[in-house]
């Protein structure tokens, strides 16, 4: 029964590391990994590659539709700097997703029910055996509220920017940090303030607030917290 399949669910705001954690947790357990943030990003992208218009009222059902037969796939690369191979129709498409502009497009039709609707059965059929990292914003609050460990990363706003803004620069992607900052602050305001599942943390999460801690202390302290847990 897939109830009894262990799950990890990982949330936070958008440049928190869920991604470096959650890839490091379905390596280290040999657990199967779901980034549901990518997963409006590539309702994003399809969205986009079909000529849809994602602002100002975007067409629900056509979204809805999308969402319903997305068809992709995750595996962890174990490069912090890419920690995740994904593929939209059998095409590697990280490069797209991971774009500033596919993110602001993930917020967006985050917002629309019937995406929220038509992705629910296929994140939870990510639940598979051993087990299930899950990385997103309502991964521990809506797919998955009875999930066996649940940890919500956070980090100042400010912070979370200039990680981006230094992971860019070091890509030699110029780009200009105050508005990377605008960029977080409004997708923060949308994602806290949306209607449907609004970003929160569990009320049985264990919060981490990453602002002054590295990669290396952020990753002890969710292993402490996942062994203690699951062993």
């Amino acid at each position: 029964m897939t109830d009894q399949i262990p799950v990890i669910a990982v949330d936070g705001p958008s440049g928190s590391g869920k991604g470096v954690v959650a890839s490091y947790l379905s390596t280290q357990y040999e657990y199967h990994l779901l980034d549901s943030g990518a997963l409006y990003r590539l309702v994003g992208l399809a969205a986009r590659r079909q000529g849809l218009v994602l602002e100002n009222r975007p067409d629900q059902e056509a979204l809805g539709d999308i969402a319903q037969h997305l068809d992709v796939t995750f595996a962890p690369t174990n490069d912090p700097e890419n920690p995740l191979a994904m593929t939209l129709n059998g095409e590697r498409v990280e490069s797209e997703v991971r774009t500033d502009e596919a993110g602001v497009d993930a917020s967006l039709v985050a917002a629309v029910p019937s995406v929220r609707d038509g992705l629910f059965e296929l994140q939870q059929s990510f639940r598979q055996s051993p087990g299930l990292v899950a990385d997103g914003r309502d991964m521990g609050t809506v797919i998955f509220p009875e999930a066996d460990v649940k940890i919500f990363l956070t980090a100042s706003a400010e912070a979370r920017a200039e990680r981006r803004y230094n992971q860019l620069k070091h890509k030699d992607i110029g780009v200009s940090l105050h508005d990377l900052f605008q960029s977080i602050h409004a997708r923060d305001e949308r994602d806290r303030t949306r209607e449907v599942s609004p970003l929160r943390p569990a009320d049985d999460a264990f919060v981490i607030d990453s602002t002054d801690m590295d990669i290396e202390e952020v990753l002890n302290q969710v292993q402490a917290i996942v062994t203690e847990r699951l062993g």
